[in-house]
Order: C-alpha cells, then sequence, then structure tokens
C-alpha cells in the first residue's frame, strides 16, 4: 500500500477566461508539475473528492458525503462527458469500512458529477476514464454544513480504509479556495432558482445550462474589471489553511466555523473540505510531506488558486 496526494482548485472558467500572460504561464507550470507528479507516482487507483454544483445533487436530499459505485459526469463548462471507470468492488468497501467507523454516509449507484470531479482528471491524464477511480463527493455548496470536525473524520476513516489495499492510490481533492462565485441561495431564490436547487422540473436544458454557465462567464470578466458585486478573495485564509494542512496537525480547523467561513471566503470556500478529508486522508498513514505549493489569487477565476502535492514520508 501507497498513498499520495493531489490537492487542487478547479474552476470552469479555465477554459474561458482570459488570463494575463503571466498568469497563464504560472498555471501552466503548476500544471505541469502536478502531471509529473502523477506520471512518476503511477497510481493504480484514485480516489477523486470532490463538490457538486446543483448538477448531481438538489435540496430533494442532500447529504453531506457519498460515495458512488458507479458515475458519470455530465459534461458542464465543456468538460469531458461520459463514463468513470469506478471499481464498484471497492468502492462498495470504502462505504462500508466508512460506515463502520461511525461516519454517517450515504451511497449512489449511479453519481452524477460535473467539472467540479472531472477537470483534475482532465488536467492530468486528458481523459476522465484514463484512471479506476472511486468518486466521493462532499456537500461544499448547499448550507447547512456539516461541522469541519466531521469532515476530518472522514478523511481519516478512508485513509484507514486505503491503508488496508494492496494498491498505489493517488487522492485527488478538488475545490476551492476562497471565492464566491453567482451562484444562487436557497435564501434568496427566486421561484424560478429555487425549483432548480431542488432539481424539481427534470434535468436541466441545454438552453437553460447555457445561460447559468454564461452568467458565470460574465461575472468573472466584471470580477476581473473590479465591478462586480461578489465577495473578494481571501489570500490570507487561503495561505492559513495551506500552512495547517501542510503542517500535518489539522486538528485546528475543527475550530473553524460554517458561517465565519463564508463570511471571510466566499459562499463557496467550502469546497476546501475536500481538500481537508484529503489531508486527513492521508495523515491517517503517517507523517507527510508536501512535495509541491503553488498558489496565487486569480480573480480572472474567481478564485484563490492552489495547487499542492503530498506523499508519506
Amino acid at each position: 500500500m501507497s498513498l499520495a496526494l493531489l490537492a487542487m482548485s478547479h474552476s470552469p472558467l479555465l477554459e474561458h477566461a482570459e488570463l494575463p500572460a503571466d498568469v497563464s504561464a504560472e498555471l501552466n507550470t503548476a500544471f505541469e508539475q502536478a502531471r509529473a507528479f502523477v506520471r512518476d507516482y503511477d497510481p493504480d487507483i484514485i480516489v477523486n473528492l470532490a463538490p457538486d454544483h446543483y448538477n448531481g445533487f438538489f435540496y430533494t436530499l442532500m447529504p453531506a458525503f457519498c460515495i458512488g459505485y458507479a458515475a458519470e459526469s455530465i459534461g458542464d463548462y465543456g468538460s469531458q462527458a461520459g463514463r468513470l471507470d469506478v471499481p464498484e468492488e471497492i468502492a462498495r468497501g470504502l462505504a462500508e469500512y466508512v460506515i463502520d467507523q461511525g461516519i454517517d454516509l450515504t451511497v449512489s449507484l449511479d453519481m452524477q458529477v460535473d467539472h467540479g470531479a472531472v477537470q483534475p482528471m482532465e488536467v492530468l491524464y486528458g481523459d476522465i476514464a484514463a484512471k479506476p477511480v472511486v468518486p466521493v463527493f462532499l456537500n461544499s455548496v448547499a448550507p447547512p454544513f456539516t461541522p469541519v470536525k466531521r469532515v476530518r473524520m472522514l478523511g481519516e476513516a478512508i485513509g484507514g480504509f486505503l491503508s488496508g489495499l494492496d494498491k498505489k492510490v493517488l487522492l485527488i481533492a478538488s475545490g476551492g479556495l476562497s471565492h464566491d462565485p453567482p451562484v444562487p441561495r436557497l435564501a434568496t431564490a427566486t421561484p424560478e432558482q429555487r425549483r432548480a436547487l431542488l432539481g424539481q422540473g427534470g434535468p436541466i436544458t441545454p438552453e437553460a445550462r447555457a445561460a447559468r454557465q454564461q452568467r458565470v462567464i460574465d461575472a468573472a470578466r466584471d470580477f476581473a474589471a473590479g465591478t462586480a458585486v461578489i465577495q473578494d478573495l481571501a489570500p490570507d485564509w487561503d495561505r492559513e489553511l495551506m500552512r495547517i494542512l501542510a503542517s500535518g496537525d489539522l486538528s485546528p480547523l475543527d475550530a473553524w466555523k460554517p458561517e465565519e467561513m463564508t463570511k471571510i471566503a466566499g459562499n463557496s470556500s467550502h469546497e476546501v473540505r475536500t481538500w481537508i478529508a484529503g489531508y486527513a486522508a492521508l495523515g491517517a498513514t503517517g507523517s507527510y510531506t508536501v512535495q509541491y505549493s503553488y498558489y496565487r489569487p486569480i480573480r480572472e477565476l474567481i478564485a484563490g488558486f492552489g495547487l499542492t502535492t503530498a506523499t508519506m514520508n
């Protein structure tokens, strides 16, 4: 058994934003570092920790955590659509082990995932089915949120199961860091938006999806120009999170309250739950070392954009 971790921000705007040349060059360098890392590690299987953006999970039933026994990418924002190669026996064993550790968990026999789950696979491999992958959903968009301590405990349970596998496992944690994109909120939603958040009315039409995506693209352009009325990025908060994760002692994060996270770092800052679970899973097997770390607040992506790689000592 061996474990390694790649934690990275994702942004649906990667293929839609016009980035300054220096920012684009930095990101390409970070992505090349990530590709080299996974190429050298060459995992047998990937455990993909990711959020959803009201594409696969809705307020009709919003679990805190869910493991998929099979999964399909919907292909939003031009991401790759299609089936993921999910090893059902391992996914089922992981779910049963995590539940046995006292973590409340749901399962999906056919999970729908969006860019939040597949973008790292596209960046790393150019193909979402390049490696067997077990998808793990963490609610990071739809309040109320489970306490951060439970996220850490979920990660530790995942790490406990993976430590018993005779395989090389890559943990991918996808999301964050500070950002506040124009995603409808239940508390302020119009009747039409409320129906969408509930997943009512059937699958979203191509026209409605295109309009929703264009609103985000337009908001990113305005945010970069300083005219958007969305919350600013929080680089100090992002860097403190990355410092704690790299330290190996995640217990200080137990005190982080969802309301304060929203206030400081934006409504979608809760996607860092995937990073916390990923680092907790790696730490459950012993000490680790961060091999590479990149961070830059990128307004064109509406994100404090980070990427780290870590290995067991």
